[in-house]
């Protein structure tokens, strides 16, 4: 059965007893049928709820080892058998103390389980990414296939706007594709004959047939998948400090229970009732009913003020994790960059420039066009028609405007084009930079260059900064080259890059990582699921993919890579509330344990298990209470 099931089912049936419970003291009402149907409820709830715990705890208690689901079965257990016993024999029971202990701690549980059911699964959407079909040549013509009947060495075209169905080498054609939601690289990249392709990335200019190498299990993609579940599958549930400290706390109060009996009715003469009644009385004020919520409530009121920041944190393993982190590895493109190409540099006439290239490049879907003509855009530049357009293989394109012929392209224009010596050094340069850069030029002369590159964010310096203000050491792991990857690693102040990674290397790199540090990597992209999920800490940045979201244990939805500071400031606050709740839970119950052991009684202050049960109560409202304080404490970020 359900946590939720069994936590309303005690929730229900220990409803009425509490109402008595209020009014009886001011009214003398009493529930119909009185301590029957007290007894009635709560079998039940013993039956249903409880039956979990109990079986717990027996099968602790027949490997030798106790936890927390010793101590509720034991304190309820003993506090169910003594209310029967003292229903016969005319004296007070307390079956509610029983019943509220169940219904807290489930209701503790529950908070957990809807945490973690928020979560979807990643593994599911990865497999959504891929092709659902392709065009297989068969019998000489090509025809759509579903996925499951590709088969290596099949012949596959291609079109523009299409996704690449698995992996493969390229037989006929060129064209441009966005492999970066796979390999990392900002910029998209023209593949040809006998080059490589990946499944599930987009092919984005030209038409081409590839022949099917890898398919199925074999592709990159399920690689990435497969590599997901296993990382997943190998974090070890982290222990709750609660199970630690039960190991020596529940059998104490065992111990303690069993003395306080034994002392009053064999050494001091007592009866067998007065006696039992101490001895329960310390087992029911010792009940872990806080130590239930101690954990879920600061969970709940940590990560809803976390929502509220644009930062989500998906369990409480990753808080305990947070306070050992010492090393922040960083994904490059769409984390640190801004993960599209943008305009950064124009040399020559920066508005003839720019006006020839957008002009020429109007109607392109290719990245670096889009770059500048989302420039032009901004610099209000018309962009006028041009005549006699004109593709060059390779090269770029060319066209005629206002009666010169005009083109724009990569270096292999220089082919046919003079360039002067100040614009070839000032070419080099920018290249040095790890820019991408276009040439502009009419009349076979190049008359200026657009650099263009994946910028990083206005904040990434600050953030990098702020974390490395914290003694955290910072790492670039990227799939771009090296180049590309150093020089935003010193434009933002990242202490080391490790460049050129593929996907299914980025885990194995955390882990060589992990031998001497506990990490937390940040990313947003496909092939940064298996690093997310293999780092002590994922943080997944908020406008990424779902994969990369669902792998992420934080997730920061602002996409503002402050956050990440701001998220570590977070997640050690509501793990230092959890500790300091159970700390308290602890301490109220240990000192309410010699108070209901009769240590002074002498004084005429003793504590029946109805007060108890009580106390218990009051426990549990001064942990919901200090969790709740958690929302208004400041946060000591950078």
């Amino acid at each position: 059965m359900k946590i939720t099931t069994r936590f309303w089912i005690s929730l229900i049936l220990s409803l009425p007893m509490l109402i008595a419970m209020i009014v009886m003291p001011f009214t003398h009402w009493m529930l119909p049928g009185g301590e029957v149907t007290m007894l009635i409820l709560t079998s039940v709830i013993m039956l249903i709820s409880a039956r979990p715990f109990l079986s717990s705890a027996w099968s602790s208690f027949q490997k030798h080892h106790s936890n927390m689901d010793t101590l509720i079965a034991v304190g309820t257990g003993t506090a169910y058998v003594y209310s029967i016993y003292a229903m016969f024999t005319g004296k007070a029971v307390f079956f509610e103390s029983a019943a509220f202990v169940i219904t807290f701690v489930l209701l503790g549980q529950v908070l957990e389980e809807r945490m973690r059911d928020n979560a979807s699964s990643a593994i599911e959407k990865l497999m959504d990414l891929q092709a659902k079909d392709a065009e297989v040549k068969r019998d000489g013509k090509f025809i759509r296939l579903p996925l499951n009947k590709v088969v290596t060495n099949d012949l596959i075209r291609v079109r523009p706007g299409q996704k690449i169905a698995v992996d493969g080498k390229i037989v006929d054609g060129t064209s441009t594709i966005d492999e970066s939601m796979v390999t990392g690289e900002s910029m998209p990249v023209t593949r040809q004959t006998g080059d490589e392709v990946i499944g599930s990335t987009m092919n984005m200019t030209g038409t081409f047939v590839f022949r099917a190498e890898k398919v199925g299990d074999q592709t990159m993609l399920a690689q990435i998948v497969t590599l997901v579940k296993k990382a997943q599958s190998s974090h070890a549930p982290i222990q709750k400090l609660t199970d630690r400290v039960s190991d020596i706390f529940v059998p104490v109060v065992l111990i303690v229970a069993i003395l306080t009996f034994l002392i009053w009715y064999v050494f001091i003469g007592h009866d067998v009732s007065h006696s039992l009644i101490f001895a329960v009385s310390v087992v029911v004020i010792a009940c872990p009913c806080a130590l239930g919520l101690a954990t879920p409530t600061a969970l709940m009121v940590g990560t809803g003020r976390g929502a509220k920041m644009g930062i989500l944190i998906k369990n409480g393993e990753v808080l305990e994790k947070v306070n050992d982190v010492d090393t922040i590895v960083f994904d490059k493109t769409g984390t640190i960059t801004v993960g599209r190409p943008e305009v950064t540099d124009i040399v020559g006439d920066e508005k003839q420039v720019l006006s020839l290239a957008a002009r020429l490049e109007a109607g392109s879907e290719h990245p670096l066009a889009l770059a500048i003509l989302a420039e032009a855009k901004k610099q209000q530049i018309d962009l006028a028609s041009v005549k006699d357009f004109q593709a060059v293989s390779g090269k770029g394109v060319q066209a005629t405007i206002d009666n010169q012929r005009a083109f724009v392209g990569n270096n292999r224009l220089l082919d046919d084009a003079s360039i002067t010596d100040e614009l070839k050094l000032r070419m080099k340069q920018l290249q040095k930079e790890a820019k991408t850069v276009v040439l502009v030029g009419q009349k076979k002369q190049v008359i200026g260059l657009i650099a263009i590159q994946d910028t990083p964010k206005e904040t990434s310096a600050k953030a990098i900064a702020d974390l490395k203000s914290r003694g955290l050491k910072t790492i670039m792991l990227t799939g771009d080259n090296k180049q590309v990857a150093q020089a935003i690693a010193d434009e933002v102040g990242i202490d080391e890059v490790i460049a050129e990674v593929l996907p299914a290397e980025k885990a194995d790199k955390i882990h060589a990582i992990q031998k001497d540090s506990t990490v937390a990597f940040v990313g947003d992209g496909i092939n940064d699921a298996p690093a997310l999920t293999t780092a002590d800490v994922g943080i997944a940045m908020g406008s990424g993919t779902d994969i990369a979201i669902d792998a992420g244990g934080i997730v920061l939805v602002k996409n503002d890579l402050r956050d990440v500071d701001t998220a570590l400031a977070l997640s050690k606050k509501t793990f230092g509330r959890i500790k300091l709740n159970l700390f308290w839970a602890f301490v109220y119950n240990v000192l309410g344990i010699p108070v209901a052991a009769g240590v002074f009684y002498g004084l005429g202050f003793i504590l029946s298990p109805e007060i108890a049960g009580v106390a218990m109560a009051l426990s549990s409202l001064s942990v919901v209470i200090s969790s709740v304080l958690l929302g208004k404490t400041r946060l000591a970020t950078n």
